[in-house]
C-alpha cells in the first residue's frame, strides 16, 4: 500500500478501533463529510490531508473490524474516560514487532476530535522505525459531496479508496 494510503487508513483505524469493545460509551461522530489532518514526527513526513465520507452504519463496521484486530493482535488494549478525553493503552505484535502505543483521544461534541499517538516498535518497524509520535486533527465539514459516498476515502494525492469494497475484496481473496 503506498504511503499516502497507509497514514490515513492507519489513523482511521486508531480512531475507530480503540474503544469498540469496552464499558465506556464511544463517541459517535456526526455522519456526513470530515477532513483529516494527520502529522507525524518522522523526518521527511508532511502532513497527510484526508477526506471521508461515513455515517452511523460504516462507523459501527469499522468499530468491530478494530475490534477483531485488536482480538487478533493485541495482548493488551485498555481504555479509560476522562470527560472529554478517551485514553488508550495498546501492546500488540505486527510482523516481527511489539507495538506500544499510548493515545489520548480528546473529542469536541460530535464534530471534531484531536488524537495524540505516541507509538514504540521492539524491534524496529521496516529495519529504521523505533518510535513514532502522530497527530490526527479531524472536522465535520457538512454533508458527503464531490460524489463520495459512506466508505470513500479520498487521500491527499486524490487517490479515491472505498473502506467498504477493500474489506469485500479482502474477503474475496481470503476465500
Amino acid at each position: 500500500m503506498p504511503r499516502t494510503t497507509r497514514i490515513p487508513l492507519l489513523a482511521l483505524a486508531a480512531l475507530f478501533a480503540c474503544p469498540a469493545a469496552f464499558a465506556v460509551d464511544y463517541p459517535k461522530l456526526k455522519p456526513g463529510q470530515w477532513e483529516m489532518t494527520t502529522t507525524s514526527d518522522r523526518p521527511g513526513t508532511p502532513p497527510q490531508k484526508s477526506t471521508i465520507c461515513f455515517d452511523a452504519a460504516l462507523q459501527q463496521e469499522m468499530i468491530d473490524m478494530g475490534s477483531g484486530m485488536r482480538k487478533e493482535l493485541c495482548s493488551k488494549s485498555d481504555i479509560r474516560q476522562a470527560g472529554a478525553q478517551f485514553i488508550t493503552d495498546t501492546e500488540c505484535k505486527f510482523g516481527n514487532s511489539v507495538v506500544r502505543s499510548h493515545a489520548v483521544m480528546t473529542m469536541t461534541g460530535d464534530t471534531a476530535y484531536r488524537t495524540e499517538a505516541d507509538t514504540s516498535y521492539e524491534p524496529p518497524l521496516m529495519n529504521d522505525l523505533r518510535r513514532a509520535k502522530t497527530v490526527v486533527e479531524a472536522r465535520f465539514v457538512g454533508a458527503c459531496r464531490d460524489g463520495l459516498v459512506p466508505g470513500d476515502i479520498v487521500t491527499g494525492a486524490g487517490q479515491k479508496i472505498n473502506i467498504r469494497q477493500m474489506q469485500t475484496e479482502r474477503a474475496t481473496k481470503g476465500k
